[in-house]
């Protein structure tokens, strides 16, 4: 599979980093400036931006709006035991914005970093089938 990229933008870059290694195992990989992160957890390459850093995914836009963290699209990681990850999350300081639900082939919860983007935790059921790993092409 290839990497999938994700930009996140954030307002604290350490608190994000320390967040999203030290309580989502992500690895970090650069952090050349005080606006920007790269960080890799398998194929997912996760890069971290401080609004109006300066040039790049940060910038501001023609008309100078900023971009922001928050809203509801969230990457999503699949862990072993949901009650379990969120026990421990919690243990950490972790804050959550729902309680854990079920759906048709999940359980699901969702958990915030320190800008107040969204992770969604998810823990597969009988129902849930991964897609078949497909050539890239």
């Amino acid at each position: 599979m290839s990497t999938v990229t994700v930009r996140y933008f954030v307002t604290d870059l350490g608190a994000a980093v320390a967040f999203y290694r030290d309580l989502l195992g992500f690895g970090e990989e650069l952090r050349p400036s005080p606006a920007f992160a790269m960080l890799y957890r398998g194929d997912l390459r996760l890069l971290l931006s401080v609004p109006g850093g300066g040039q790049g995914g940060g910038a501001a836009m023609p008309d100078g709006t900023l971009p922001g963290p928050g809203g509801w699209n969230r990457i999503a990681l699949q862990v072993e035991s949901l009650p379990g990850a969120v026990g421990e999350l919690r243990g950490k300081g972790a804050r959550f914005r729902n309680d854990i639900v079920t759906g048709v082939g999940v359980r699901q919860i969702l958990v915030q970093d320190p800008a107040g983007n969204l992770v969604e935790l998810f823990e597969p059921l009988a129902a849930y089938h991964e897609r078949p790993s497909q050539p890239a092409g």
